[in-house]
């Protein structure tokens, strides 16, 4: 027996048979939600908590789809999407977890990119190739006149990512809301970025990318035995369960409020007139209280996320700013922001 069935139920709003595996040699979890859809996907998620803003994590999401083992070439993906059926393809770096899925409905395709995913993520290149590290992280670079500068392919999407003042305000208010992994930017923040290593960056996938650290998810209408066969022999019976496993680390409550201001940059001679944001926030609940994260998704809508909400109208007809922002970001510790734009600083 190369699984143990965990737990197994039908849920009818989906009419769907849900089943938890656990694989017994390399510790792996499998989820399978199987239904008569023709769409077949298939997803692999690791824990990856961030200690730092460098963006090892997203820097490793776009490294692991640069070539692995079996299938060594630049990008496997370009090449297999000329005769792919996908429907869905992409990859997810998030605060707390890196997520690769996949949709196709054919089943040979499918077996296909599942295939394709799982070398990228146990056996990618990184360690003999050092120039994908340098190409999708950061690098220096010569100019014509002899200037330096840092380039990179995740360090450009975070300097454009990290150009937006919203975006600015929520990783300052991350910084000071959490003590845990969720302080820090898992996409990179440009500033910090340059301060990872090679070595740093290998020793993250060492760490997190194990399948006893990982989730894969199975959806749809597939012969269950048969893929999770097909993983076991060719990818979770080649590791061994590891003893310990990263854990998500508790994020410890602010003694009391803490009230401070930031700066944003502008293009040079832009005036500073209503460019000002006030924002409040707070930790809520754990994401896994379902009545109260739905509660507060709600409440969010009908106060903030309309026009016609009564919090949103009340803010705009006081005269404190021109627009309000509203998030309740599900993370494990869940968030609830709210930000009003154009409010003076002296207002």
């Amino acid at each position: 027996m190369k699984y143990e069935k965990i737990k197994s139920c039908h849920v009818k709003d989906i009419n769907s048979d849900v089943t938890v595996y656990k694989h017994l040699k390399s510790g792996a979890t499998v989820i399978h939600v199987g239904n008569d859809d023709e769409q077949k996907l298939f997803m692999i998620g690791f824990r990856t908590f961030p200690e730092d803003s460098t963006g090892v994590a997203h820097i490793l999401e776009h490294s692991v789809l640069n070539g692995s083992d079996k299938y060594p070439v630049k990008e496997p993906f370009v090449e297999l999407m000329k005769g792919s059926l996908n429907t869905f393809l992409n990859a997810f770096t998030a605060p707390d977890g890196t997520a690769y899925p996949v949709v196709s409905p054919n089943e040979k395709d499918f077996y296909n990119l599942m295939d394709v995913y799982l070398d990228a993520v146990f056996h990618p290149l990184i360690y003999s190739i050092g120039a994908t590290f340098k190409q999708e992280g950061w690098h220096y670079e010569l100019g014509d006149e002899g200037k330096l500068s840092i380039n990179g392919v995740v360090y450009n999407e975070m300097k454009g990512a990290m150009s937006s003042p919203m975006s600015v305000l929520e990783e300052e208010i991350h910084s000071r809301l959490y003590t845990n992994c969720y302080k820090y930017n898992s996409g990179g923040d440009p500033k910090v970025i340059p301060e990872l290593t090679e070595e740093k960056f290998l020793a993250f996938h060492s760490r997190f990318y194990h399948p006893s650290n990982s989730c894969t998810f199975l959806y749809g209408d597939m012969n269950i035995d048969e893929v999770l066969s097909y993983i076991d022999e060719h990818y979770f019976s080649k590791f061994d369960k590891l003893d310990e496993i990263p854990g998500y680390v508790e994020s410890k409550p602010l003694e009391a409020p803490v009230e401070d201001t930031v700066k944003y940059p502008l293009p040079a001679g832009e005036s500073t007139e209503g460019k000002s944001y006030l924002a409040i926030s707070a930790v809520c609940n754990y994401a896994n209280d379902l009545e109260t994260s739905l509660a507060m998704d709600i409440l969010s809508y009908i106060l903030l996320q309309n026009e016609a909400a009564p919090l949103k109208q009340a803010i705009l007809s006081s005269g404190v700013g021109k627009n309000t922002l509203s998030e309740y970001e599900t993370l494990m510790q869940t968030m609830f922001l709210l930000a009003v734009e154009g409010a003076e600083a002296d207002g």
